[in-house]
C-alpha cells in the first residue's frame, strides 16, 4: 500500500499544527519521520488513522482519495497504529488487549485457548515473558508499550504506523521490533517510523522525512544519504550542541536521602542507598530489574516494609506522595505521565501551577490566577513548551510537550530532593540537552538533590 499525503493542514485552536505538508510513504519500505515536539509528527499520523481530519488537504491510499471517520475506517483500509497514549483496556487479559478487534470465537463463544495461543505467537517475538492472561493493569509501562505493539502487529495490516514505539523499551527489545519491521516491509507493508532516537532512525530506515513547525522541510530521502548532522539541522535549524554538564564543580554536601537495609512490599531486599546534596545519583536497570517499584516506594506510593529511610538526618515513614512532598520535600516525576503525571483534562496553567496550589492561595484558600498564570510560564518558557495559551488542555499537546509539563510541574514545586523516573521519554534531541543542563544546574544550586532513574539494556 502506497501512503500519499497531499497538501495536508491542520490547526488546533490558534496552533498550526501542519501547513500544507506532502509526503510519500510506500510499500515495503521503513520510512521514518523525525522533528522536534510540536512538529506535526503525530499529528499526522492521526490524520492517517481517522483521529483527526485535515482542514485541507488529501489523504491517498494507492492513489485513491480517503476521507476516514474514524479510527475504524482507517483499520478496515488496511491501516494500523500504535500512538503514543496507550490504548488498552486496564482490566482485559494481555491476550484480549492484542486481539480485541479480531477476537477468535467458536459456537458463537470467545475462544480463549486461540486468544492465548495468537497473542502468544504474537508477544513471543518482542518479550515472551510477558503472561498473556495477566491484566494490562499489572503491567509496567514497558510492558504496556509492547503489548501495544503486538496489538498492531496482530492487525495484519498493509500499513503500519508506529508513533515513538522505542521510548519506553529496551534496546533489546527495540532490536526485536526492528527485525519484524523489516520482515514486514519485506512482505510489502508501508512502515511508517516516528522517533526522537536517530541512531536507531539511521541505522534501520530506507527513507526518511523531516517536520520543523508543522511544515516539511526534507520529504523522502534515502537514509543512505543523510547524516545525523545534517538530520539534527534540519530538524532544529543548527547543529547538535552537547550538554554543558559541570561533573565536579561543585562540592558534594550532607546526606539528602538515605535508604539502609530497606525492604518493600513490591519484593525489593537490603537495598543501601545514599544522596547527597548537590548530588545528581543515576539508578540504572533493565525494565522489570525494580527501578520505577523502588522509587515509588520512596513516595509512599509502596510500602517500605523493613529497613530505614533517612530524610536529611530524620529518620521518617512516608505513606503517600501528597505527605513526600508537603513535609519532606520529595517530588517525583513519574515515567506514566499519562495516568499518574497529569491530568490531561485541565489546562497546562493549572497542571503546572498544581504543586504550589497552597502556597498561592490567598489566606481564604482562593487561587490567584494571575499568580498561577506566573508560575507556569516561567516554566512554559524555560522548557519552550508549545501552547496556543495556558489554558489549553494537556490532552491536546503532543506527548514531548506533555512530558515537559509533567516536568515543570514538579520544578515549579522547589523540591529539595527530586526523583525523575525516565524524564526524557518522548523529547527532542534540542530540549533533552537543555533538559539535562538544568537537571545539572538545579542539582550545582543546592536547591534540589536528584536521584535519576534511567532504563538498562542488553548489550
Amino acid at each position: 500500500m502506497k501512503v500519499c499525503i497531499d497538501s495536508v493542514s491542520k490547526m488546533f485552536q490558534n496552533v498550526r499544527a501542519l501547513d500544507v505538508v506532502s509526503v510519500e510513504f510506500a510499500a515495503g519500505e521503513i520510512h521514518s519521520l523525525v522533528g522536534e515536539n510540536g512538529a506535526g509528527k503525530s499529528t499526522l499520523v492521526r490524520i492517517i488513522t481517522g483521529v483527526h481530519r485535515p482542514d485541507s488537504g488529501v489523504v491517498k491510499l494507492d492513489g485513491n482519495p480517503v476521507r476516514f471517520g474514524s479510527p475504524r475506517d482507517a483499520l478496515a483500509a488496511g491501516i494500523g497504529a500504535v500512538h503514543q497514549e496507550r490504548n488498552l483496556i486496564p482490566h482485559f487479559s494481555v491476550g484480549e488487549n492484542i486481539l480485541l478487534e479480531r477476537l477468535p470465537t467458536g459456537n458463537g463463544f470467545v475462544d480463549y485457548k486461540a486468544i492465548d495461543a495468537r497473542a502468544s505467537e504474537m508477544l513471543d517475538i518482542l518479550d515472551p515473558g510477558i503472561d498473556v492472561r495477566s491484566d494490562v493493569s499489572s503491567m509496567s509501562v514497558a510492558h504496556m508499550q509492547l503489548i501495544e505493539i503486538a496489538k498492531a502487529l496482530s492487525l495484519n495490516a498493509r500499513a503500519l504506523l508506529f508513533d515513538e514505539p522505542t521510548d519506553s523499551i529496551t534496546k533489546h527489545g527495540a532490536a526485536a521490533l526492528v527485525k519484524v519491521l523489516r520482515r514486514l516491509s519485506s512482505a510489502g507493508v508501508a512502515i511508517v517510523f516516528v522517533s526522537h532516537k536517530l541512531d536507531e532512525v539511521l541505522v534501520f530506515s530506507d527513507r526518511v522525512s523531516v517536520l520543523r513547525g508543522g511544515r516539511v522541510v526534507a520529504s523522502n530521502e534515502p537514509i543512505a544519504e543523510m547524516s545525523r548532522p545534517r538530520l539534527v539541522s534540519l530538524m532544529i535549524g543548527r547543529e547538535e550542541r552537547i550538554a554543558q554538564i559541570g561533573h565536579g564543580c561543585g562540592v558534594i554536601g550532607d546526606v539528602a536521602l538515605e535508604l539502609t537495609s530497606v525492604a518493600t512490599s513490591y519484593g525489593h531486599r537490603g537495598i543501601d542507598l545514599t544522596l547527597r546534596k548537590t548530588e545528581v545519583l543515576g539508578l540504572y536497570g533493565l525494565v522489570g530489574a525494580g527501578r520505577t517499584e523502588h522509587a515509588r516506594a520512596i513516595v509512599g506510593v509502596g510500602k517500605i516494609i523493613s529497613g530505614e529511610v533517612v530524610v536529611r538526618g530524620r529518620r521518617v515513614t512516608v505513606h503517600n506522595p501528597y505527605e513526600a512532598l508537603a513535609r519532606h520535600r520529595i517530588g517525583y516525576v513519574s515515567e506514566d505521565r499519562k495516568d499518574e503525571g497529569l491530568i490531561l483534562s485541565h489546562g497546562v496553567r493549572s497542571n503546572i501551577a498544581m504543586t504550589v496550589w497552597r502556597a498561592i492561595a490567598s489566606m481564604f484558600k482562593l487561587l490567584n490566577r494571575t499568580t498561577e498564570a506566573t508560575v507556569a510560564n516561567s516554566y512554559v518558557r524555560k522548557l519552550a513548551i508549545r501552547i496556543s495559551s495556558l489554558d489549553q488542555m494537556v490532552s491536546t499537546l503532543s506527548g514531548g510537550n506533555q512530558q515537559k509539563v509533567s516536568i515543570a510541574k514538579w520544578l515549579a514545586a522547589a523540591t529539595d530532593t527530586l526523583i525523575l523516573d525516565e524524564p526524557t521519554v518522548g523529547i527532542d534531541i534540542k530540549t533533552k540537552v537543555e533538559l539535562h543542563e538544568l537537571i545539572d544546574e538545579l542539582a550545582r544550586q543546592d536547591q534540589t538533590d536528584l536521584l535519576q532513574l534511567e532504563r538498562g539494556c542488553l548489550a
